[in-house]
């Protein structure tokens, strides 16, 4: 029986994991994201996992562009050839010998990636699958001329995208190959950045996410932790003021903030090396990289009926143990309006509600909680800042909170304390001396 016990919590573990993964895979059916990875990814031996993967979304009904780089393998042809590579902020000088080894560098990547997704074996992960592959001529480039004297010969940038193309492949559940490659009307071939050919196919197709498979070092805080989320203007800041960022980092922010900028509603930061990262971050609520948006990730909002069973998840083991008073569902749906919440792609956080009472100039703050895996993270006084400002809006004067067991938390953000004399009358009324609640106030 011991020997089972492993297998026991790995299933546990997995039906766990299932089950939570069902709001996303509802929540990405049907919708369009574009993937870029480096021609360094193409070159791992391990590489074949993410191809994986992309099967796997593909079946779950993800539309899927993949956007790949060539660099490594251009400068192995150019090695062999013993020529050099020149650069120029950060772009290939690409002359006619450049431009064949782009040339059939991007051929050999995308006959590559064709075949992995073709691959059908049995006992792989693959097995069953029935991908439908396509690329083509689908980017029209310019040429970037002479910048700051230099002519940067056949390297060129985004002119135009055949969306019209694009999205008549993904209608029929083609997986999309894109080489950072672009065609002249006049039949030239130029060579394109990957990462800005990916931002500019997520922005003309209004994408919902452009996931980024990176080989630089994630964008870490002072302390060296990992970001997790980021709003386009913090991202801009944290360009101008994070010194440690290197950058290439500083690349990928760019890039992020450029799309979401233009339309794409996310983009997510992802560590290339972390086997199913991208599983991980698309599946799981924290996942692994840093997500970027315009708008915070986490939504700080009036209540609604809609939020009854998440605030009650929240709140019932807090009840369990004395520390708030027990409410029922039928009060929750009457005093709905009174609470603010705090959600994550449809779960709720945290949540906090202010309590008003007739002619009094102050208000009851009450039912404070945090889920407990998102405690320790400042979320608590984010709420209790939010309650403050309403209380202000309202014209209110003090603040206070009736508690048992969280005397020190208040303490620490302003609250004092008082006696039940200092309560409205019509509060004064509702006291349970059962419970014997400490009282605090703090004047705003």
């Amino acid at each position: 029986m011991a020997d089972s016990q492993p297998d026991i919590l790995s299933r546990n573990e997995f039906v766990t994991w299932f089950r939570g993964s069902s709001p996303y895979i509802h929540a990405h059916r049907k919708r369009t994201f574009v993937v870029l990875f480096s021609g360094k990814a193409v070159q791992d031996n391990n590489f074949s996992n993410y191809v994986h993967d992309f099967a796997l979304l593909n079946s779950l009904g993800v539309r899927l562009i993949l956007v790949h780089g060539i660099r490594p393998q251009i400068e192995q042809r150019l090695s062999a050839l013993g020529a050099s590579s020149n650069y120029h902020n950060g772009i290939r000088i690409t002359d006619g010998q450049s431009l064949q080894c782009v040339k059939e560098a991007a051929g050999i990547v995308r006959v590559e990636l064709e075949a992995l997704l073709s691959m059908g074996l049995s006992n792989s992960p693959m097995a069953g699958a029935e991908i439908r592959v396509a690329s083509g001529n689908f980017i029209t480039a310019k040429p970037f001329g002479v910048i700051d004297g230099i002519d940067m010969g056949f390297a060129g940038e985004v002119r135009k995208i055949d969306i019209d193309a694009l999205n008549q492949l993904l209608e029929q559940d083609k997986v999309i190959i894109i080489s950072p490659i672009g065609y002249s009307p006049t039949g030239e071939i130029f060579n394109l950045c990957a990462d800005n050919v990916a931002a500019n196919v997520a922005t003309e197709l209004k994408a919902d996410k452009l996931l980024i498979l990176s080989e630089n070092q994630p964008p870490l805080t002072a302390d060296g932790e990992l970001v997790r989320q980021l709003t386009t203007d913090e991202a801009q800041n944290m360009l101008t003021t994070a010194e440690h960022l290197n950058p290439n980092t500083q690349r990928d922010i760019r890039t992020s903030v450029a799309a979401c900028k233009s339309g794409v509603a996310r983009t997510h930061l992802i560590q290339r090396k972390i086997d199913g990262a991208i599983l991980l971050e698309l599946f799981t609520r924290d996942g692994v990289g840093t997500l970027i948006s315009c708008a915070p990730f986490e939504e700080l909002r009036p209540g609604t009926l809609s939020d009854i069973r998440g605030i009650l998840d929240l709140i019932v083991p807090l009840e369990q143990k004395g520390v708030l008073v027990k409410r029922s569902r039928e009060l929750l749906e009457t005093q709905i309006k009174f609470f603010s919440v705090m959600e994550r792609d449809g779960l709720i956080l945290g949540c906090a509600a202010i309590r008003t009472f007739t002619n009094e100039t102050s208000g009851e703050l009450a039912c404070v909680a945090v889920h407990p895996t998102y405690r320790n993270e400042a979320r608590g006084s984010r709420l209790l800042d939010h309650i403050e400002t309403q209380a202000r809006d309202l014209g209110l004067k003090k603040l206070f909170v009736l508690t048992t067991q969280t005397t020190h938390w208040f303490r620490e953000h302003g609250f004092e304390a008082t006696t039940t004399a200092e309560l409205p009358d019509d509060r004064q009324a509702l006291y349970n001396f059962q419970r014997n609640s400490k009282v605090l106030v703090k004047t705003l």
